[in-house]
């Protein structure tokens, strides 16, 4: 794979007709020794994120040795990229008995998850053995559902048992588990720590009204990373938070704190290289869209950072008057539509290029071939992604100016 030092180099030395992904390892790695070195327990990645095989072997280099996986594809891949040490966990809540009995039999996965009987029984069946003996070396661990109030993309109404239902299934699922977890998630890009603070004060109480040991407590996902418009509080305030929380639980005095980070680990690793097609008025027209890596910006209006590169690959988005852009992608659908606003220099002009940032999470893993579209090529970039939680860089955002003399 190609090296270059950054997106305007990558312009000038190819002038790209097709989209490019800039693959940014060193900002990944620096993301997982941040979560290795600093959450107060165990990191799984969210596989479903971004499941590249050199993000894989990124994160694995870096200290991230436990994965959630959603699906027995994500299971085999992950075997498959890393090797039989890989500790691998399959957290989908509803899944198929043959997907079950291979990730157990096959890839020896001990860990799943679970939000109704129906799901545990599908469980503890394909787990067995040959001769029928029921398997005694299960985690399982009990999606409970909790708010998305403090988060930009809510993950509250597919999956997890409600409070009120919590306690005969927690109590079912201790019967037949080696270890008993309970897990959640509070949607994706949390702004707040007091997200978590809320769903452990859930758990609690789903702890207390089962009456259960529970040997596992699994925070899930949604750890922030920076957007336009989103600038969420440093991560240490989030790790120091669900750890004072965690500490006042009645769960066994082995118990284990866990965490799913996808975004939070991904985000910075991509970044995309972009042509303009042709301007109408504030509407740009480029070579990727909603069918591609900028799904979550039609779908969800999520909004990434961009800065333009002009055609002799110079990055001169500090010199200009900006101006707020829609963009349309490539395909035939007026859905391949993406609101924005993204701010770009007023003068931008059709064959230009736009390097379109912090992709790494559900962007390049989201693209398909639709209307053909989805081809072009990968490259390493050496600099700084557009944003970075982990770079070292970033102002503390409860410091203030003002100054109080002590005399």
């Amino acid at each position: 794979m190609s090296i270059y030092p950054d997106a305007p180099s990558v312009v000038a030395a190819l002038a790209p007709t097709e989209p490019v992904i800039l693959n940014r390892p060193q900002a990944a790695a620096r993301a997982a020794r941040f979560f290795a070195e600093k959450f107060p327990g165990k990191s799984l990645y969210a596989v479903k994120a971004n499941p590249s095989p050199d993000l894989l072997r990124v994160l694995w280099s870096a200290g991230i040795s436990h994965y959630d996986t959603a699906s027995i594809v994500e299971v085999r891949l992950v075997r498959e990229t890393l090797g039989p040490d890989a500790v691998l966990c399959f957290m989908h809540p509803v899944k198929p008995v043959a997907a079950i009995a291979e990730a157990y039999h096959v890839h020896g996965v001990r860990t799943f998850s679970l939000d109704t009987v129906e799901e545990l029984e599908k469980i503890v069946e394909a787990t067995r053995s040959p001769d029928g003996k029921a398997a005694e070396d299960l985690s399982l661990c009990v999606r409970l559902r909790v708010s998305s109030e403090y988060s930009e993309l809510s993950l509250a109404s597919k999956f997890g048992v409600d409070l009120a239902d919590a306690a005969p299934l927690l109590q079912a699922t201790r019967q037949v588990a080696d270890c008993l977890g309970i897990c959640f998630h509070v949607g994706s890009q949390a702004m707040t720590p007091f997200a978590y603070v809320t769903a452990l004060e859930r758990a609690r109480a789903a702890i207390v009204d089962a009456s259960v040991t529970v040997d596992i407590i699994d925070v899930g996902g949604g750890f922030p990373s920076i957007y336009p418009g989103m600038v969420p509080p440093p991560l240490e305030d989030y790790f120091a938070s669900i750890h004072r929380a965690f500490e006042s639980l009645p769960v066994s005095y082995s118990s284990e704190l866990w965490c799913e980070p996808g975004r939070a680990l991904s985000a910075e690793f991509n970044s995309m290289i972009v042509q303009v097609e042709k301007r109408r008025g504030n509407e740009l027209f480029i070579n990727e869209g909603a069918y591609g890596a900028l799904y979550d910006a039609a779908h969800v209006d999520w909004r990434f950072p961009v800065k333009r590169i002009s055609v002799t690959g110079q990055d001169i988005d500090d010199e200009a008057a900006m101006e707020d852009f829609a963009f349309y992608g490539p395909t035939c659908d007026d859905a391949d539509y993406m609101e924005g606003p993204f701010a770009l220099p007023a003068g931008i002009q059709p064959g230009d290029y736009i390097e379109v940032g912090m992709l790494g999470a559900y962007g390049a893993a989201m693209r398909t071939r639709f209307n053909g579209f989805g081809a072009g090529e990968t490259v390493i970039a050496t600099d700084e992604p557009m944003a970075s939680q982990y770079a070292g860089k970033r102002r503390d955002p409860r410091q203030s100016d003002n100054v109080v003399s002590l005399r």
